[in-house]
């Protein structure tokens, strides 16, 4: 079991910025790759980034390339998402997930493949 504690949530104006951390323990050590999901009341979850951990590559949604940046420390078993240049339509539950799943690119941003999920930690946007 892996367990995943979001943070770093909060309310800015369009245009700021957010660091949202993912904290993952328990048995990590399976692994294969963490992502960042988005979920607004009566809408499907989607995948906004994610990163492999043995090689630290990276994906994203094409809504927040270039404004989102996913990073992680191995050291603490975090996952980070760098959120700039935020939009109203940005505002949602952000939720840190983990597969042990072996993944390619067409599928590491499908919220089906993962297995553990955290709590979730609110983005609100206002313009």
């Amino acid at each position: 079991q892996v367990q995943l504690v979001e943070s770093g949530g909060g309310s800015v104006q369009a245009g700021g910025s957010l660091r949202l951390s993912c904290a993952a323990s328990g048995s990590t050590a399976s692994t294969i790759a963490m992502g960042w999901f988005r979920q607004v009341p009566g809408k499907e979850r989607e995948g906004v980034a994610a990163i492999f951990i043995s090689h630290g590559g990276t994906y994203y949604a094409d809504s927040v390339t270039g404004r989102f940046t996913i990073s992680q420390d191995v050291a603490k078993n975090t996952v980070y998402l760098e959120v700039n240049s935020l939009k109203p339509e940005d505002t949602a539950m952000y939720y840190c997930a983990a597969t042990n799943s072996m993944l390619g690119r067409y599928s590491i941003l499908h919220p089906l493949r993962y297995d553990y999920w955290g709590q979730g930690t609110q983005v609100t946007v206002s313009s």
